[in-house]
């Protein structure tokens, strides 16, 4: 939390103004957490803050009342300046039970303000936490400001008149909660109030029980007596520019992308896929846009899935399929064969934490080389990869460009972070949006399904049935000259690096790589790609106004990469990668352009911290003063 110079004003004695600030949420997972995160991002995105947002959902969904692995977060980063990531370092924490408190706990600044039920601190939840005594008691807290409340004592209170039950008057924590901390940053109530009164406007009782539980939440913060050192915090409103903005997740902007990119070349999209975490909300997004040109499937397996994909690819349409890595694994021979047969086909990995089962609740850019090489024979496909859950919406419209243009699949790198984490965004206008009309070809003179641009190396996409144009394409290696089945070993070395020159020509057809922030050359670079950029764009705007010679460099084009980006990554003295995986684009890096780069690896399920960036670039940065 940046504090700005302390102001003063009658309704708030010990009032202060701060640039940025970073709140988390913590309960059970049935505390509603995720419901009063989102609605706190509602006041605060209406009051004009930039903002980003990272739900942080619990291991286990269903897990027992009180236990460690069942604890449901969410985290709202927002400040008066520009705001690229959410998962920073907490000021503010928000406790409702004694499982919440210690599984956040280490994320909390020194100092920082932790708001707490008390009511929950119960002998059985304790021992459920694992702690051998109170922490409210035992002094463990001391350096931190808390503020505890009996939170259950006071709901009961508030929607007492109501005649709940006393497991439904419970239920209303999360909102009295809500209440205090709208009052804590001086938020407005009434768009949650009108949101509670949408939602349970079949059942007015628990509607207005929780709009009761709301105001008295605030009405607490404004009357009770406070602790030493809990103010109410300003946070000025952050310069934007003018126009229509929404708050919209990963998922969100993906699928916005894909429909955008089907408008764009003019195409029908089949978005056929397999319910997987995290990666399941985009055919839910999907699938209640079917005013588009969209048409979903939700296939019984993700073999299934791809190979839709695939077929509709072959009928016309534009095939898009998606997963998390354990179900990209199963689509490889789907992909090779899509690739073999040149057709079109956008492939999404929404990326999550470890092998196999994993951590499906949990981010990390874990499948960067199942991207990059996970493919039987040589398949080489296009990668490209999202940085924020707005850019989403852009690299959708570029994956859609890229394979219906040059006849490929092309893998689409999101994860968990990205696509649950929210952002406004600024609503373009349809017209502002690239055109890149994709037609079929539709003459029958000499027609051959091997006859190819030459220009992109990409065979022509003609629909099976037209007539003239009949024909038929299989998974064996087929003639370059006529599209037929070829057994020929010249064929298909001449077939192979065919497919290969055509995937790398696509490097004339993207941007060159620019620097984010900083000078062109010099002593540091800081490269990331994906999620990592928030983290990496925060960090070494922090360096550069301390004064170093620090720039970042975000790629979004994996493969191919950009034809300048060896060249500029020569330019600096030093070179920083962080990702949250063991390092597996730094390898790529280091042979492709002979460069040496020191790897920041992160795996715990969790973004960077804008702090563990920053002090590996002071870290470098002495390194580098003293010829280390």
């Amino acid at each position: 939390m940046e504090l700005a110079e302390e102001k003063l004003d009658e309704h708030h004695l010990d009032e202060k103004e701060v640039l940025d600030v970073v709140v988390r949420f913590a309960g059970d997972s049935g505390d509603g957490m995720q419901l009063t995160g989102t609605n706190f991002t509602q006041a605060t995105a209406l009051y004009g803050n930039d903002l980003s947002t990272f739900p942080d959902f619990p291991a286990e969904i269903r897990a027992p009342v009180g236990a460690t692995f069942g604890v449901s977060a969410f985290q709202i980063y927002f400040g008066a300046e520009d705001v690229t990531t959410a998962g920073d370092a907490t000021d503010v924490l928000v406790a409702m039970n004694p499982a919440a408190l210690v599984t956040n706990l280490e994320n909390l600044i020194d100092g920082g303000l932790i708001i707490v039920d008390s009511g929950a601190f119960t002998a059985k939840n304790l021992t459920k936490a694992k702690y051998e005594s109170n922490p409210l008691e035992d002094g463990s807290l001391d350096g931190f400001r808390v503020f505890s409340i009996d939170i259950h004592k006071q709901v009961l209170a508030a929607v007492e008149p109501f005649g709940l039950s006393h497991k439904d008057a419970l239920r209303c924590k999360n909102m009295w909660t809500l209440g205090l901390v709208m009052w804590l940053f001086d938020r407005d109530r009434s768009a949650t109030i009108e949101n509670l009164k949408t939602k349970f406007a079949n059942k007015p009782a628990i509607a207005d029980s929780n709009i009761a539980a709301l105001n008295a939440g605030h009405a607490y913060g404004e009357t009770a007596e406070l602790p030493a050192g809990i103010h109410v915090y300003k946070v000025p409103k952050a310069k934007v520019a003018p126009g229509a903005y929404r708050n919209i997740t990963g998922t969100q902007a993906l699928a916005w992308g894909l429909i955008a990119g089907s408008e764009l070349a003019d195409i029908d999209l089949l978005f056929a896929s397999y319910p997987i975490t995290p990666a399941s909300n985009l055919l839910h997004e999907l699938a209640s846009h079917k005013e588009f040109r969209v048409n979903t499937f939700q296939a019984e397996d993700e073999i299934a899935a791809v190979c839709a994909a695939v077929g509709a690819s072959f009928a016309g349409s534009l095939g898009i399929t998606s997963s998390a890595g354990p179900g990209i694994a199963l689509k490889s021979e789907g992909m090779a064969l899509a690739a073999a047969a040149e057709l079109p086909l956008v492939v999404i990995n929404t990326q999550r934490g470890g092998p196999s089962t994993g951590l499906p609740t949990k981010t990390e850019q874990s499948d960067f080389n199942m991207a990059m090489y996970g493919r039987h024979g040589d398949t080489p496909i296009p990668v490209v990869a999202a940085s924020t859950s707005i850019d989403c919406f852009d690299v959708a419209i570029e994956a859609v460009r890229l394979a219906a243009k040059y006849m490929t699949p092309v893998i689409l790198l999101s994860d968990g972070y990205l696509a649950n984490a929210a952002e406004p965004w600024k609503i373009p206008q349809a017209d502002s949006l690239p055109s890149f009309n994709i037609r079929h070809y539709d003459d029958p003179t000499n027609f051959k399904p091997s006859i190819r641009n030459e220009e992109t190396l990409a065979r022509v996409w003609a629909k099976p049935g037209t007539p003239g144009m009949e024909h038929r394409i299989g998974g064996i290696e087929r003639s370059y000259d006529t599209g037929e089945i070829s057994y020929d070993p010249t064929n298909h070395q001449k077939m192979t690096e065919l497919r290969k020159a055509k995937v790398d020509g696509i490097a004339k057809d993207i941007p060159l790589q620019e620097v984010c922030y900083g000078n062109d050359s010099g002593k540091l670079a800081v490269v990331g790609w994906g999620s990592t950029f928030g983290a990496i764009h925060q960090a070494v705007k922090r360096a550069v106004a301390e004064g170093l010679d620090v720039s970042h460099i975000q790629v979004r084009y994996l493969s191919p990469m950009p034809d300048n980006l060896g060249e500029l990554l020569s330019n600096f003295d030093a070179i920083i990668i962080p990702e949250m995986n063991t390092g597996q684009f730094i390898k790529l890096i280091r042979s492709e352009f002979l460069i040496d780069a020191d790897g920041i690896n992160k795996i715990a399920g969790q973004p960077f911290k804008i702090g563990e960036i920053l002090a590996a670039i002071h870290k470098k940065y002495i390194e580098l003063e003293e010829g280390v």
